[in-house]
């Protein structure tokens, strides 16, 4: 997203500008405030990209990049359109235009399919990582667009552990751990187990029948595709 507002000398004529940084700013901290009032599921963040040119310059453009998170594609809709407000409202206040341009196709929420979720675990048991659907359906908290993928066919995305827990994802620490042996294992095994779940798919028609009940008739909400 990008503000544009009017450059002008910070000292000499600041009253002929008008603060893209100010507008950017007073978007962050609206949205700072909105925070206190989302669902304890639901995450906002966002980085400034571009913040101006030099201190004696009224900054005319600034450039920002939000990811707004919702548990469902059907509650993220009105969660972005609270944050539209707040950033138009950081416009409106520095006198500023803004040009706010979402993701056309964002990532949907996944629908983990039990049964096939349930053979996975009993495969993964195999090598020693317990597992289970209660703690695995519904818990991912990264961006992916396995969820559009899993409103149109059987799905599931499990992840297994590289790392202690405790140890935050996106961090120096993390990457050392992604590099060592057990990471190397935990990528074979999990190759393992997947390729162990296909075979059962294919071969097990009690399991079929159960995954494609699960599924439904396959509703596939607004936004998905």
């Amino acid at each position: 997203m990008k503000y544009t507002g009017e450059a002008a000398h910070a000292a000499v004529s600041p009253h002929l500008g008008r603060n893209a940084l100010d507008a950017a700013v007073l978007g962050y901290m609206n949205i700072a405030a909105l925070r206190q009032h989302i669902l304890p599921t639901e995450r906002i963040h966002g980085i400034f990209l571009k913040g101006g040119e030099k201190p004696n310059i009224v900054p005319r453009e600034t450039e920002m990049d939000w990811y707004v998170r919702s548990n469902t594609i059907e509650t993220l809709q009105p969660l972005k359109e609270r944050v539209a407000g707040c950033l138009h409202g950081g416009a409106h206040a520095a006198g500023c235009h803004i040009d706010l341009q979402w993701q056309p196709n964002p990532f949907a929420d996944i629908v983990d399919n039990i049964p096939l979720l349930a053979a996975y675990v009993s495969n993964a048991a195999q090598f020693g990582r317990m597992l289970t659907t209660e703690y695995m359906a519904g818990t991912g908290g990264g961006s992916t667009d396995m969820g559009n993928i899993s409103y149109l066919t059987p799905s599931i995305h499990p992840m297994i552990a590289v790392a202690p827990e405790g140890v935050s994802l996106h961090t120096p620490e993390f990457a050392d751990y992604a590099t060592n042996e057990d990471a190397t294992r935990a990528i074979l095994d999990g190759a393992k187990i997947m390729a162990m779940t296909a075979i059962d798919v294919w071969t097990n028609d009690a399991l079929a029948a159960e995954m494609k009940a699960a599924f439904g008739d396959g509703f596939v909400p607004e936004g998905v595709l």
